[in-house]
C-alpha cells in the first residue's frame, strides 16, 4: 500500500492539462509544448535531458541518475492537425475536459508528469523509472524511433488512451500506397478503358472486397486524389490506405494478396500502370499475463478495486516500434480511443487523475 505522504495533487495536475491542451502542438511543431514542458519541470525540481530528434524538436527524459530503469512511462506531445485554429483549446463542462489533443494524448501525458511529481516531491529521489515524453507520433513516430537508439529499458507504460484498461496486445499496422498511371488525354477523348482514375476505382473496389471479408481487420482509405489536369484526363491517381490488423494475423500473407490484387493485368486497362508500395509495416504482439510488471499491475488495480480485464489496443502508436526493439509496452491511458481524432475531443477529467494514481501506485510497487 503506497504510503500517506506520497500524494496526487488534483488541481496541480488540472492546470498543467489544461495548459498542454492550450499549446498548439501538431506533428513536427511541437517546440512550442517542449519548451513549456523542459520549462515547467524545472521549476518542480526534476531534471529532465533533452534527446534531439532534428533541429528544432526533442525528446524529454527524466529518469534516476544511479540505476537503470525497470520501465518508461510514455507519452507523445504531439497531435494531428486542429480542425479549427480559433476552437482546438480547452474547455471544460461537469467532468468533462475537451480540447485537441484531450485523449490523445495530453491527459495521459499530463497523469505521467504529476506521478512523476508526486513520487519526487515525497522521496526526494526517482521510482525505478524513467519518464519520456516523445514527439512525431502522429505522423512519422521519429521520436520514439530516436528514443530507441540510446534508452534502454525491459518495459514501457504507454498512456494512450484506452479507457484505463491496461492493453497487453496491440494491433498491427500496414500503410499502403497504390496508383495508377497512365496518358494524360484531352477531356473530350475520355476513354474509361484508358482512365488512370477509373482504373484505380475499380482496383480499389476489388481490394475494399477483399478487406470486407476479413472481418478481424479494420481498413481506412485516408487519401485519395489524382495529379490536378484541368479539362483532362489526369495522367495519375493514387490512394492511401491504413489497415489494422490482430496481434497473429499473418501480415506477409495479407500484404501479398493486396499485392496481387492491384497489379493484376486490367485488359480493359491496357494503357494504365499499377503501382503497389508497402508505406509502413508495423507487427502487432500480445504479452502473456506475467512478469515483474504485470504483476505490480495487478496489484494497483486489486489495491484501487479497479476489475483487471486486459484488453488488446486496436490502433496504431508508439508501441509497435518499441515492441520491435524489444520492449515489452502496455498501453493504459486516460480517454476513449473512439474520441482520439475527431472534432469534439474529450476526455474525463477524473479518469485523468485516476490515470495519475495508478501511474503513482505502480512506481511505488516497482520501486520496492
Amino acid at each position: 500500500m503506497r504510503p500517506a505522504d506520497i500524494l496526487i495533487q488534483p488541481q496541480r495536475l488540472k492546470q498543467l492539462f489544461q495548459r498542454l491542451v492550450d499549446i498548439y502542438s501538431p506533428s513536427g511543431k511541437e517546440e512550442a509544448i517542449l519548451e513549456y514542458i523542459k520549462n515547467f519541470l524545472r521549476r518542480q525540481g526534476l531534471t529532465a535531458t533533452r534527446q534531439p530528434v532534428d533541429s528544432n524538436r526533442y525528446n524529454i527524459i527524466v529518469q534516476p541518475e544511479n540505476r537503470e530503469p525497470l520501465v518508461a512511462f510514455i507519452g507523445h506531445l504531439d497531435t494531428v492537425e486542429a480542425y479549427d485554429l480559433e476552437t482546438f483549446g480547452y474547455t471544460e463542462q461537469d467532468d468533462t475536459a475537451s480540447g485537441l489533443g484531450a485523449a490523445d494524448m495530453k491527459g495521459g501525458c499530463a497523469a505521467m508528469i504529476e506521478a512523476f511529481l508526486a513520487f519526487h516531491q515525497a522521496r526526494k529521489s526517482l521510482p525505478a523509472a524513467a519518464l519520456c515524453l516523445v514527439v512525431g507520433e502522429e505522423e512519422t513516430g521519429d521520436g520514439a524511433a530516436q528514443l530507441m537508439k540510446t534508452c534502454h529499458f525491459p518495459w514501457a507504460v504507454i498512456g494512450e488512451p484506452t479507457h484505463l484498461v491496461p492493453c497487453l496486445g496491440h494491433f498491427g499496422y500496414i500503410e499502403i500506397q497504390i496508383a495508377a498511371e497512365g496518358i494524360r488525354t484531352h477531356a473530350s477523348l475520355a476513354d474509361p478503358a484508358r482512365h488512370t482514375v477509373e482504373t484505380l476505382l475499380h482496383t480499389m473496389l476489388e481490394l475494399t472486397r477483399f478487406m470486407a471479408k476479413k472481418t478481424e481487420l479494420a481498413y481506412n482509405i485516408h487519401d485519395l486524389f489524382s495529379s490536378r489536369s484541368g479539362f483532362a484526363v489526369p495522367e495519375r491517381c493514387e490512394a492511401w490506405i491504413d489497415i489494422h490488423l490482430p496481434p497473429a494475423a499473418p501480415i506477409g500473407e495479407i500484404i501479398g494478396e493486396l499485392e496481387e490484387i492491384c497489379m493484376a493485368r486490367h485488359p480493359d486497362s491496357p494503357d494504365i500502370q499499377m503501382r503497389f508500395r508497402t508505406v509502413t509495416i508495423d507487427a502487432g504482439y500480445q504479452i502473456p499475463e506475467k512478469g515483474i510488471l504485470i504483476d505490480a499491475l495487478k496489484d494497483v488495480f486489486t489495491h484501487q478495486k479497479i476489475a483487471w480485464q486486459p484488453d488488446t489496443f486496436r490502433s496504431h502508436s508508439d508501441a509497435n516500434q518499441l515492441w520491435q526493439a524489444g520492449v515489452k509496452p502496455i498501453v493504459l491511458g486516460p480517454g476513449r480511443l473512439e474520441m482520439a481524432h475527431t472534432r469534439d475531443e474529450s476526455v474525463s477529467i477524473a479518469q485523468v487523475v485516476s490515470a495519475a494514481e495508478i501511474y503513482l501506485d505502480l512506481m511505488y510497487r516497482l520501486d520496492k
